[in-house]
């Protein structure tokens, strides 16, 4: 079997992948809305799985709130590695933000050891001690998810915006649920579907639709 390979230089893959991305969408005959497109596409682009078009949920205006965080200082706060491994920290830096992972801390370890609990779950309770304009970016643990919504309704937690894409099958779709009944600004995953990738992505979307 021949394989004929399309000759595109490394500049262009990524112009060329979004350009599939939107042939396919139109094949499919799904419309985005113009102000969740390049959040949805990215999160395609990531995975090349279309069902992204159809489960990721927004709240009202949380593309443009999101930005708005960002541009003023936010910072990121993950459950992953991988996820922070993949948020552009250079541009992030450029409006004062950081991103960060308590999960390898001794501290959080420590406190989930000694409470029966997650260092997922535990890991949001450190961010509390930030003092910072947070945003979460949840892609493995739906017990960060959990942990995230219990706070929220405490009230000692005010996101900027939850990602909430944990993947996998326990407590996941759960997790996620519980996140859409907050008035918290989010972006939600819904279904099993989701990982550090994607929520890596969601905030990179934010990133580049910001004017510079």
């Amino acid at each position: 079997m021949k394989i004929t390979l399309e000759a595109v230089l490394p500049a262009e893959i990524e112009r060329r992948s979004m350009e599939l991305i939107e042939q396919e969408l139109a094949t499919q005959k799904i419309v985005l809305q113009p102000e969740l497109a390049p959040v949805i596409k990215r999160a395609i682009h990531t995975s090349a799985d279309f069902d992204y078009a159809r489960n990721l949920v927004f709240s009202p205006g949380v593309v443009q709130k999101g930005r708005a965080a960002i541009q003023n200082g936010a910072c990121i706060v993950t459950d992953t590695q991988m996820t922070k491994a993949g948020i552009n920290k250079k541009l992030l830096a450029h409006f004062g933000g950081e991103v960060f992972c308590f999960m390898a801390d001794e501290d959080v370890a420590q406190a989930a050891q000694a409470q029966g609990s997650t260092r997922a779950a535990v890991s949001m309770d450190k961010s509390l001690t930030l003092n910072r304009p947070l945003i979460f970016a949840i892609g493995n643990a739906p017990t960060a998810l959990v942990r995230l919504y219990e706070l929220i309704c405490e009230e000692k937690l005010k996101p900027e915006l939850v990602i909430g894409v944990p993947v996998g099958f326990v407590n996941v779709v759960e997790s996620k649920e519980l996140l859409l009944q907050t008035q918290v600004p989010h972006i939600v995953a819904r279904g099993r579907k989701g990982g550090s990738n994607i929520a890596a992505a969601i905030v990179n979307a934010l990133l580049y639709g910001i004017d510079k």
